[in-house]
């Protein structure tokens, strides 16, 4: 099989590559150059995308002695993630970047183009778990709950999970950078990426005000009462309790949290912690991993990459997937991605619109 291994220049991908190899496949190592201007990504370990990212993709791909090619997608990721992120801010939502380059980046058009060009599948060095039942394939959890990914991954659809291959979906990150020390890859002991990789000093909200600007705005409770100024609505997400600021203390004493924003009028809506919780979540474009269930059917819902998945009742209403969950949660966002599961296979997702 042709394979066309996604490499980032983590041990991750480097392992998932080797792989590749060891089983016989004929591989070939893309790296992504996201930028325009390298420069202004991230250096050094503590994201990814970075310049140094690309020297250590073409490092692994030398010791596997596979081909191997840096594939321009500045323009793409520019328009499909960067403009999107902070489309999203402008709007009052909380996107996630990482999830949105899966989607738009690496499993539509890295695939897209792979395909064209006569490579079977892609293979990256995700952490979960492509089951083949038969009539279908299926995207589950990784082994290592540490480490899954699956969550990042719910935007994929049918067509795009039959070619790819996740090498590592088996195996524990530590036996993983034994794995790669044994190869005399040199990126055995470098560390996991974490960060958003435009984003180079780490500074989300000045990345944003440098788009978005500080206009001055009000801060209220859910009366309209005025308690506060901000600097930019796009400073602030849902279930935020830091940096607000407030000389006027709620009448209880507890602390306030960000209710909602509000981008039309640059204000934000702060009040308890009990305000915050809500049961019904109400999720737009939905995606699906196999087939559109419409339901009601039972099973469990994921709002953040890290999250605890919680039981709930879920239904396909008029388009938009309905989360309705047993245990009332705090900190939900519109913007963020809510991926519903049936025990441990993802079945789809959809980017929240509200809830209440």
């Amino acid at each position: 099989m042709r394979v066309l291994a996604a490499m980032s220049g983590g041990v991750d991908s480097a392992v998932a590559a080797a792989r590749m190899v060891a089983q016989g496949h004929e591989v070939t190592g893309v790296h992504l150059a996201l930028s325009k201007n390298p420069q202004s990504y991230r250096t050094g370990a503590r994201g990814c995308c970075s310049i140094e990212d690309s020297h250590d993709a073409r490092r692994a791909a030398d010791v596997l002695d596979i081909p191997f090619y840096v594939w321009d997608f500045a323009e793409e990721f520019q328009e499909q993630v960067v403009d999107d992120f902070v489309a999203e801010y402008r709007a009052g939502r909380t996107p996630n970047p990482c999830l949105r380059c899966n989607e738009k980046i690496k499993f539509a058009a890295v695939l897209d183009r792979g395909i064209a060009l006569g490579f079977d599948a892609v293979a990256t060095g995700h952490y979960a778990r492509v089951v083949d039942n038969g009539s279908e394939v299926e995207l589950h959890r990784a082994v290592d709950p540490d480490k899954d990914q699956s969550y990042v991954l719910g935007v994929l659809n049918q067509t795009q999970l039959r070619h790819s291959l996740f090498p590592l979906a088996d195996t524990p990150k530590t036996q993983v950078r034994e794995e790669a020390a044994r190869l005399g890859l040199s990126v055995a002991k470098k560390p996991d990426s974490h960060d958003i990789c435009f984003i180079p000093d780490g500074d989300t909200q000045g990345f944003l005000s440098r788009y978005l600007g500080t206009d001055e705005g009000d801060i209220v409770d859910a009366d309209g009462v005025k308690l506060g100024i901000h600097h930019g609505s796009h400073n602030f997400t849902v279930g935020q309790r830091k940096g607000l600021d407030l000389k006027i203390p709620a009448p209880d004493g507890n602390p306030r949290y960000v209710l909602k924003i509000e981008p039309v009028n640059n204000t934000v809506v702060v009040g308890s912690r009990e305000q915050l919780a809500v049961s019904i979540l109400r999720g737009i474009r939905p995606t699906w991993t196999q087939h559109p269930v419409e339901g009601p059917w039972r099973g469990q819902a994921q709002y953040r990459a890290h999250g605890t998945p919680v039981d709930a009742t879920i239904s396909l209403q008029a388009g938009e997937l309905v989360v309705e969950l047993d245990e009332p949660a705090t900190g939900i966002a519109p913007g963020q991605s809510v991926v519903v599961f049936d025990g441990d296979r993802v079945v789809g997702s959809a980017t929240l619109a509200e809830s209440h």
